[in-house]
């Protein structure tokens, strides 16, 4: 339970957004609270990969790197339009690299220069590094206790029972045997993971989101920010037309909370919300996959929406996230995210349910998505990719490993599917023979000229970035030639809502005639996206909820209520 029943501000949602709002509130001198639903801190931040989007950063700017604010803008504006509600794109590219900074000067959060890291629309303004930061690897053993707060990543994330891996070491692990300096990498890593397990349920080298959400909670502990677990919010609380608190439900039972300077919602957007996500998807056709943190159930979003909060709705609603689905032992399955490791590789294509390719494989993970999600016969349908064993020996497919020889096991869970040659693929995929075999050779005679005039893969430095570089010309194009053949079913997953509630500059939350509901913020993916449903680059929903957040809690901080303001007459509640 709480210490105590009244906090300058209270935030609600210990994920990225929740925790720098606290952060930067404690560190401007509020009292503050952080309420978490779950058991674990980091919400879907511990799934991501830790990128912030921040034009202007100065740990690239150190680096040397020729990118502005300016170029940056430029950007956005072509890629989302000019057209800026309330102030707010212009208010993120203004904080985003004062936001880092003020964390990385009075906490332990630190994000060092992504390096190459391309933007991932081909658009004036557009750039290939400078403007992504990750996280700076962790160890998890300096939390003591709190280590098992940090959310563990994806599973298949994870290698040799919990030991997580970054890009460089899935490279490493990968040539493991064909440099000594891979060999050494990965020896280090096995050595340290298997000294972790003598002590610890996984392994505490923290890299990726995971990083990000430790250095946060070891920076709330410095803080002494005090964090309420399996603290569910159910009311918000008004008093003549102000927040003043919330009423949580935790397992010693109800409790009743107030917020002098107000409340900031972080609860992660619309989430697993079926009603939200029926209404704010691209279809009503059914319900797609989510990446989204289980905990995640769009409170926030409603409970503002009972006050009269304003729902900015943007197209297609959701930031979206290729999937296969991997069986588990009970029957059900688990999700993999298809980011980078084989999309981009050459040797792979996407095929639609008629067995026609239908995008640029190589795209981002959003765009690649997308173009998923219109495919027939309708929403729902799992496309597949294609290639041959040749290639999954070579580069992996899904949580299937480089240099699996053997593909039997994952037959026989129903991961993939195989056959000794294109038609009888097509019968175990359900598709028209005859379209997959024409797909295949016209990919194939693209792939033997280098080109592909057809969808453009590996036609942007992004494609190339996430292809083969020691594959030429093209280092996303091979031809599929040598039985047998490979199929993975895939689908379209949600990893994070874009539309939100409607908030002005500051992160206060609005209401349908764009006047602040006193006392009352919204950050992360609770507040409707900066982007407005565009997907620009890596980093771009963790950039703003940092960058939110820090704001939010700056302008709470100034903006203290009277004792008048925040008297306890005239209540109203709010589910």
């Amino acid at each position: 339970m709480a210490s105590k029943s009244a906090y300058d501000l209270i935030v609600v949602g210990a994920g990225a957004g929740g925790m720098a709002t606290a952060l930067c509130a404690a560190h401007r001198g509020l009292d503050v609270l952080l309420c978490e639903a779950s058991d674990f801190a980091g919400g879907t931040t511990a799934f991501s990969a830790g990128t912030l989007w921040v034009p202007g950063n100065r740990a690239s700017q150190a680096l040397g790197t020729a990118d502005s604010v300016a170029r940056a803008r430029t950007y956005l504006d072509a890629v989302i339009g000019a057209h800026d509600p309330r102030g707010l794109r212009a208010a993120f590219l203004e904080s985003a690299a004062d936001a880092v900074d003020f964390l990385a000067r009075h906490t332990q959060v630190r994000f060092a220069a992504a390096g190459l890291h391309p933007d991932y629309l081909i658009s004036e303004g557009a750039a290939t590094e400078g403007r992504a930061v990750a996280a700076v690897p962790y160890d998890g053993r300096l939390l003591g206790d709190d280590f098992r707060r940090v959310r563990p990543p994806l599973p298949d994330f994870m290698v040799l029972g919990g030991m997580m891996v970054g890009k460089a070491d899935v490279q490493a692990l990968i040539g493991r045997y064909r440099h000594w300096r891979h060999f050494l990498h990965v020896a280090k890593l096995v050595t340290r993971h298997a000294v972790d397990r003598l002590t610890h349920s996984r392994g505490t080298r923290l890299v990726m989101g995971n990083a990000l959400v430790a250095r946060f909670l070891a920076s709330l502990q410095e803080a002494g920010v005090p964090v309420l677990y399996r603290s569910r919010m159910q009311v918000l609380r008004q008093v003549e037309g102000r927040v003043v608190g919330v009423e949580l439900l935790t397992d010693e039972g109800p409790l009743s909370l107030t917020a002098r300077c107000g409340v900031v919602l972080a609860c992660g957007g619309l989430g697993r919300d079926e009603a939200w996500r029926r209404q704010f998807g691209p279809s009503e056709a059914g319900v797609s996959p989510s990446l989204v943190a289980p905990a995640n159930l769009g409170e926030g979003v409603r409970s503002a929406a009972s006050l009269g909060a304003h729902i900015d709705a943007h197209e297609g609603g959701y930031f979206w996230q290729p999937v296969s689905r991997v069986p588990t032992a009970d029957g059900g399955h688990r999700l993999f995210p298809h980011l980078y490791l084989d999309r981009a590789k050459p040797g792979l294509i996407a095929v639609n349910r008629a067995g026609d390719r239908f995008t640029n494989e190589a795209d981002s993970y959003h765009h690649f998505a997308e173009a998923l999600w219109r495919q027939p016969p309708g929403p729902g349908a799992p496309a597949h990719l294609v290639c041959d064993a040749r290639f999954v020996q070579r580069y992996g497919l899904g949580v299937i490993p480089p240099g699996t020889r053997r593909l039997r096991r994952y037959r026989e869970q129903g991961y993939l599917l195989s056959a000794e040659t294109l038609d009888g693929l097509a019968a175990q995929m359900g598709i028209p023979a005859a379209t997959l075999r024409a797909t295949v050779e016209r990919f194939n005679a693209l792939a033997r000229n280098g080109t592909d005039t057809d969808w453009g893969k590996g036609r942007s430095v992004l494609n190339r970035f996430n292809g083969d570089a020691a594959h030429g010309p093209n280092p996303c194009l091979a031809p599929i030639q040598d039985g047998p053949f490979c199929a993975l079913a895939i689908w379209q997953a949600d990893a994070a809502s874009s539309t939100g509630l409607s908030c002005d500059a500051h992160g206060r939350v609005l209401n349908a005639e764009e006047q602040p509901i006193a006392g009352l913020y919204a950050v992360g993916n609770d507040m409707a996206s900066v982007m407005r449903g565009t997907y620009p680059g890596p980093g771009i929903t963790l950039g703003p909820a940092i960058t939110f957040g820090y704001r939010a809690a700056t302008h709470a901080a100034a903006s203290r209520p009277t004792a008048t303001e925040t008297g306890a007459d005239t209540e109203r509640t709010h589910s």
